[in-house]
């Protein structure tokens, strides 16, 4: 049994080296043939420095350098595409999620799962708000997905090599790898366990890169907001013919107009604020239409280092998204 560990890394120098070591023993516990691939996604410090040393240091190490920061999503999408165990473990550099716990998701696998989540019982040390916010949207997720998300669980999972081959053949550009496990199905366990203050830094996720993420998620699993809309416009259409009843009628039996521009006033600015939130909605749909048909690649590689083997780089050449395969090489 061979097992890839993908480690997606932006600006980790501070704790890589811990990050290295604990996935190492923890891993090499669990089968001898194994291989940690780490994602550097464009780090500005020396995370690929650090990185390349450890690949001249020691076995079963691969890092994929990427061009820039093209975000952890694509990051994700680079390891996976260059996994070749039969299954593989997703889990962040920073040490939140316990590389201990990969021991509890390879059991389960071996009962047979294809699918293994970390889910979290415990955020210590996180903002109220990030955690409030997180109880937010796996549940709006839930009520709005055509697919339902594991409550309270990140990308710190294990998939089998069916579910990774799968994945490696869905081309879409605005992704949430969470719900696009979800959405391959197949026999799915969660792991509970006690995620862990960071080792050391500071979270790279902003809040606007938050919110994007859950935009992308909810744009992409989920037809809800437009249908929400049309169900306001008829709900607008139907207070609209009764408005016009009303002065019909007021106008016929009175002999008066409908008094006051101030009812007018409000029923403008109504009017005209939901139009531009259907548009708005209309936009990002749209928008994202406009950046799948584009097809451009998901990520661009500069350079690759592996284990006991020179460095060999390339021109920042890029893999169209839809030829990405497990194993295939980034590079021709």
């Amino acid at each position: 049994m061979k097992l890839s560990v993908v480690v997606p890394c932006y600006n980790e120098e501070q704790v890589i080296e811990e990050t290295y070591g604990r996935l190492d023993a923890v891993v090499r516990a669990i089968t001898p043939d194994y291989e940690l691939i780490f994602v550097d996604d464009g780090s500005k410090d020396r995370t690929a420095i650090i990185l390349k040393s450890i690949c001249d240091r020691h076995g079963h190490v691969r890092v994929i350098r990427l061009a820039r920061n093209f975000g952890q999503q694509n990051a994700l999408a680079a390891g996976l595409a260059a996994a070749t165990g039969d299954a593989a473990v997703i889990i962040d550099a920073d040490l939140q999620d316990p590389p201990e716990v990969i021991a509890d998701f390879v059991a389960k696998w071996r009962e047979g799962y294809a699918v293994v989540v970390g889910q979290r019982l415990e955020r210590p040390k996180e903002t109220l708000f990030k955690r409030v916010s997180a109880y937010l949207f796996y549940r709006l997720m839930n009520r709005l997905s055509e697919v339902p998300l594991h409550l309270d669980a990140g990308d710190f999972r294990l998939l089998d090599r069916k579910v990774l081959d799968t994945l490696n053949e869905m081309p879409e550009r605005y992704r949430l790898l969470r719900g696009m496990i979800s959405w391959v199905g197949l026999s799915q366990a969660a792991v509970p366990y006690k995620r862990a203050p960071r080792f050391a830094g500071s979270t790279k996720y902003s809040l606007s890169k938050m919110v994007g993420l859950a935009l992308d998620g909810l744009f992409s699993f989920s037809t809800v907001p437009l249908r929400a809309m049309s169900f306001i416009g008829l709900a607008t259409f139907v207070l609209a013919l009764g408005g016009i009843g009303y002065a019909i009628v007021l106008r016929l039996a009175t002999n008066q107009w409908v008094p006051g521009w101030t009812a007018m006033f409000v029923a403008q600015l109504l009017l005209g604020s939901l139009n531009m939130l259907g548009l708005g909605l209309l936009g990002e749909y749209v928008g994202r239409i406009y950046g799948e048909a584009k097809q451009r690649p998901l990520f661009v590689v500069a350079e690759r280092f592996q284990s006991g083997e020179e460095a060999y780089a390339a021109a920042a050449r890029s893999v169209p998204a839809q030829s990405i395969r497990a194993g295939e090489s980034a590079i021709s």
